[in-house]
C-alpha cells in the first residue's frame, strides 16, 4: 500500500469521525488507568458498567486504598480475571502515592513499572490522557492492519512501528481510535461488514464480503 492510499484512508476516517475518542468513561487520568487495567480481556461496556460503580466511591489512588481489596472488589466483580486486577490497581495506587505523588506519571517507561500496565495500556494514556501520537495496537487494531494491508506486521510490537512510521503526521494523533472503531464496528474479526464500509475502495483485502 502507498503513502497516497493511506493518506486517503485516514482521510475517510476523518471525514466519517472528526473527533473520534475512547469509549471508556473517565474524567482524570487515573480513572483512565483504572478503566484501562480492567479492560484488559474485557469490553468497554462491562468495564463501564463496573466503574460507574467504583468511581463515585473512590476516583483518587487514597480513597481506592481506603476502599481496600474487598471493596474494590465488589465494585469490579462482574469484569473477567477481577482478583488479579484489583491487586494491580492496589499496587499502582500504593506506588502512585508512593513516587508519584499521587499522579499518573507521563513517560512510558515509569507507565510500564505499574502492575497491570505493559505497552499497549501505556500507549492508551499517552494518548488519550496527554495527548501524544501513540499507537496502542490491540486485536481490533492489528486485525485491521493486516487485513487492510494498512501496516502489515506479524505482531503488535512490528504493527505499532510501522503506524507510527507510515500513518501521516496529521492523522497521527487520533489513528488509534479510528482504527479501534473501525475494527469494532466494521472490519469484525469474523465477518467485515465491507458493503457499509468507507473504506472499502481503499482496503487490499482480497476476500471482501460486498
Amino acid at each position: 500500500m502507498n503513502s497516497t492510499k493511506r493518506h486517503a484512508i485516514f482521510a475517510c476516517l476523518k471525514l466519517a469521525n472528526p473527533h473520534p475518542t475512547t469509549e471508556l468513561e473517565y474524567h482524570s487520568p487515573f480513572e483512565l488507568l483504572v478503566a484501562v487495567i480492567l479492560s484488559a480481556q474485557a469490553t468497554d461496556k462491562s468495564v463501564n458498567l463496573a466503574t460507574r460503580k467504583l468511581f463515585p466511591q473512590a476516583n483518587t489512588p487514597e480513597k481506592i486504598i481506603a476502599l481496600g481489596e474487598t471493596g474494590l472488589i465488589e465494585c469490579i466483580k462482574s469484569i473477567g480475571l477481577y482478583k488479579t486486577k484489583a491487586k494491580n490497581i492496589l499496587a499502582t495506587c500504593q506506588l502512585l502515592m508512593q513516587h508519584h505523588d499521587s499522579e499518573v506519571p507521563r513517560t512510558r517507561e515509569q507507565l510500564e513499572k505499574l502492575p497491570g500496565v505493559g505497552r499497549k495500556t501505556a500507549n492508551v494514556i499517552l494518548n488519550t490522557a496527554f495527548g501524544e501520537p501513540t499507537i496502542a495496537v490491540d486485536t481490533h487494531i492489528f486485525r485491521v492492519a493486516n487485513r487492510t494491508g494498512l501496516a502489515p506486521g506479524k505482531n503488535v510490537l512490528e504493527v505499532e512501528l510501522k503506524l507510527l512510521k507510515m500513518v501521516p503526521k496529521e492523522f497521527r494523533l487520533d489513528a488509534h481510535h479510528w482504527l479501534i472503531l473501525h475494527g469494532r464496528y466494521v472490519c469484525k474479526a469474523r465477518k467485515p461488514e465491507c458493503a457499509v464500509c468507507s473504506i472499502s475502495h481503499l482496503c487490499e483485502f482480497k476476500e471482501k464480503n460486498m
